[in-house]
Formats: structure tokens, sequence, C-alpha cells
């Protein structure tokens, strides 16, 4: 994780709050639930000349504002499309968006399938990755700077592994449409932003309207100008609940065996361990024997994963107290004691008190069972997901 903002706390307040964070139940410094979000505010379609927008503003005051635009672009054949794809020293190029279009290592993994083409009897994707680009910009930092890259890339890499997006975006063999995603920060963020981020993403796309298409097979594109008659990227349903969606990322952490949703700057300052889960509807088209196994098959939209990514912490950047070894009103104290003590006590005594500091910075990974826990938390049926993606229901178009 780029360090996005100061961390003013002080040795002594950070075990006092990662002790808070490890009771059970833990104690969070807003009050909140473990599975509560932060209150926001959201609304869609204030950008009259995008295709598609959308603002979020948390309670802390950190807002962002996504706008969509997309635009006509002539598709390259095939044979082009595999010679621009390697370099003259005949080794592939990565294409699309930060390394993950065709020829990167999605497709590698994405069993065995590539762009013009299926295996055993699987349907071959109709989208391309580079018909989709993802910006970020943040007040005080540049466009190349660590923290907008990585957000872009997380961001990018979930609305790719859902696979339905881009597959929206073909319209026939000769032409589709290029989406630009730009997500604008107003204020340096206060905590980290990729929740903020994919949310206020996640409203812009379903409020994202194309015009409607007149022309037929690989003519030359016409579409209606009235519109009223244009279409929604993601079609609304009479039932909500089966409308077919963007994939949303939620920042999980844990503290011990404690799992924490929308932490907190304070909270990200003691963590132990920070993931990015990406998960969308059943709706898509899920790849892999194990595909199912991330859901419940008695929930009548199940959620699946798609994407998983650990982050670094920010409380591995905090500086560790000092040792009672060190600490002159620790060492009279423990030579006060020692006086009705044994030799050996004493000798253990000490020898305890040099290793013993107020606070230490977590280091290591995070454990398995607590990483199952979080995602079952998510994608189960009634779970985190769903009750973040029914709070956004109400301001969907």
């Amino acid at each position: 994780m780029a360090p996005y903002t100061g961390i003013p706390l002080s040795p002594a307040e950070l075990s006092y709050l990662h002790t808070s964070l490890s009771q059970h139940p833990p104690i969070r410094p807003d009050a909140r639930s473990p599975t509560a979000f932060r209150p926001l505010i959201a609304e869609t379609d204030i950008l009259p000349a995008a295709n598609g927008s959308a603002r979020i503003c948390f309670a802390d005051g950190t807002e962002a504002i996504v706008g969509v635009k997309a635009e006509v672009e002539k598709t390259p054949s095939a044979s082009s499309h595999s010679i621009n794809s390697h370099s003259i020293n005949g080794e592939v190029a990565d294409e699309g968006v930060r390394g993950l279009g065709s020829g990167g290592v999605r497709d590698v993994e994405d069993d065995g399938m590539d762009v013009d083409g299926g295996e055993d009897g699987k349907q071959s994707s109709k989208g391309r990755d580079e018909w989709l680009e993802v910006a970020i910009d943040i007040p005080g930092m540049r466009d190349d700077d660590a923290l907008p890259v990585f957000l872009s890339a997380m961001l990018t890499e979930a609305l790719l592994a859902d696979g339905a997006l881009k597959d929206k975006l073909y319209i026939n063999t000769r032409f589709h449409w290029r989406l630009y995603i730009d997500i604008l920060l107003l204020s340096l963020p206060l905590s980290y932003p990729l929740p903020l981020l994919s949310l206020t993403t996640h409203l812009a796309l379903l409020a994202t309207r194309l015009p409607a298409l007149v022309s037929e097979k690989d003519e030359d594109p016409l579409f209606n100008d009235d519109w009223e008659a244009s279409t929604h990227l993601y079609p609304p349903t009479k039932d909500e609940t089966a409308r077919q969606k963007p994939p949303i990322t939620l920042l999980v952490m844990s503290v011990g065996e404690n799992i924490l949703f929308d932490p907190s700057r304070e909270e990200l300052a003691v963590a132990d361990a920070v993931v990015a889960i990406s998960v969308t509807q059943s709706h898509t088209n899920t790849t892999g024997p194990d595909a199912d196994a991330d859901a419940d098959a008695d929930s009548p939209n199940p959620l699946h994963l798609i994407a998983l990514r650990t982050i670094d912490p920010p409380s591995r950047l905090t500086a560790a107290g000092l040792p009672n070894s060190l600490n002159t009103s620790a060492g009279a104290g423990a030579g006060a004691a020692s006086q009705s003590l044994s030799s050996v006590e004493v000798a253990v005594t000490r020898e305890k008190d040099q290793g013993v500091s107020v606070w230490r910075p977590p280091r290591g990974g995070v454990k398995r069972a607590v990483l199952a826990r979080m995602i079952k938390m998510v994608v189960q049926a009634g779970g985190v997901g769903e009750e973040v993606l029914g709070g956004l229901r109400g301001v969907e178009i």
C-alpha cells in the first residue's frame, strides 16, 4: 500500500487501539459493528455530457466523482491484432490497460482461452481488455505516482475479470465501443480510497447509457439520435435483485482473529492484514470447476469471487515503541521490585523486560483460516456483499 497520509498516533495510542480491536467483540473508534460501513451520500447522472456518472461522499468528507465516456472505434482485424501483439524480436508484448490485455498474464491463466478462439468447446470472449481504460486523478499526486497507478490496476482487474463488461462493448466484427472511466477525488483521501472508488464506479456504470444501434450485422454502425431510446450498459429488470451488475471491491482487514470491514485511517494503522476482495453476481460466465464453491447454492442470486489482492497495511510503517530496557522509569520500578525476588527471578524478569515494548509493527501475512472467513463473509448468501449491493440499490437507475 502506498503511503497516502501520515499516522499521527503515538506507540501507546497504537497499542491501545490494537487492544480494543482485538477484543471480542471488537471496540471500533466510531462504535461501528465489525461489518458496518461508514455513512455515505450517493447520486447518479450528475455530469450531463457523460454517458454515465456518479458521486459518493463519505461521512469523513472524502468525495469521489466518476464519469464514463464511450466512443466508437474500428476494431483491428484478427491477423493485424496478432501481428501487433508481437515485437520485432518475437516476444509477446502486453496489450490493454497496464498489461492486462490479450497476450498478457490474464489470458494465460484464463483456462486456456484466447481472444480469437476457444478451447475444449468453451465460447471465446467477443470483447478485448484494451477497450476499457481507467484513469484516476488525486489532488497533489501525479498520474504515475504509486497510489493512483495501483488503484487503477485493481479496479481494472476487477472489471475485466468479470468478463461481462468488455463483451458489452462489442458492436460487430468491425467496430466496438471504447469505454473511458475517469475518476476524480475532490480532496486528499482520509482513508484508503479503494472502496469509495469502486462503489462510485459501480453506480456510474449502472447509470451508463449507450445510443441504440440501428444498423445490422457488420455494417458501419448507425445509431438512433433520440437519447430517450438509448439503452443501459447494464439494463434494468423488473426484479432488481436479478439485475446484471458490475463488480464491487471491498476492503477488509484483520486484527488478530477479528475481521473488520471498511476500515478507517486509524484502524488501518494497527491492521495485521488488509485484503481487497472483488465479487460479482452469478449472472456472468464464470469459469472453472470450482466456480460455485464460493457461493451459497440456496441463494437465488449468489456472489462469486473474481479477484483477490493482499495489500501491505500502513501499520508496517509505524515506529516501534521504546523497549522497557531503555525506559528509565520502568527500570527504576523493576529494580525496586527486584529486591524481594530471588536472583533467578530477577534474571527472568530482566530478560522479559528487554524484549517488551509498548507497540510492535505487525509482521507476516494473513492466516489461511482468516482469509477464508473474509471471503465467506463477503460472498455468502445474506453476507456483506449482498448487504452493500442492497444499500446501493436505492440510488440505481
